[in-house]
């Protein structure tokens, strides 16, 4: 792979790679780490992809692969997490800011569900190759996701005084 492709590459799924990672492990730093690892390992891997869709799709699962690594790494067991609301992303669209929080409270499967399904536009089958799991099970996992959050985000608004 040249640096020229490389570069290419890097810049045109680095961000997508953060956000995954991000998803996955609610924490900056460690979706830093787990994108620039992913890049890391895409450079040793050369250019061996069959297509740009093949290559997106390898990029995927190696960043879901990642941050599940080090989701069950001793350290990550260990540790305390600090309170993390300000490294979040800022919306000023209440509503918006009030779904992520919702999406961001979710468990690792059903949140890494949402977010490549909604957020990266993959298909069923797509988000079970990046997850390995079976297509019915992530469509079960985005019913459940769902409703999930309609409950969540309806008693939300009960609590408020809206309904």
């Amino acid at each position: 792979m040249t640096d020229e492709t490389f570069e290419r590459v890097a810049r045109t799924y680095g961000d997508m790679l953060y956000r995954v990672a991000y998803h996955a492990l609610k924490n900056r730093a460690d979706a830093e780490d787990v994108a620039k690892t992913v890049l890391h390992k895409l450079y040793q891997q050369g250019d061996r992809f069959e297509s740009e869709e093949h290559r997106k799709h390898w990029l995927l699962r190696v960043a879901v692969n990642e941050s599940r690594r080090l989701l069950r790494s001793f350290w990550r067991s260990r540790a305390v997490p600090l309170d993390e609301q300000w490294d979040a992303p800022v919306s000023d669209d209440p509503a918006k800011r009030e779904l992520f929080q919702a999406v961001m409270g979710l468990e690792t499967k059903y949140r890494l569900t949402i977010y490549l399904y909604y957020y990266e536009g993959c298909s069923v089958k797509e988000v079970a190759a990046a997850l390995h799991a079976n297509p019915s099970t992530v469509q079960t996992w985005l019913q459940r996701a769902r409703e999930r959050l309609r409950r969540e985000l309806a008693e939300e608004e009960e609590g408020k005084g809206y309904v």
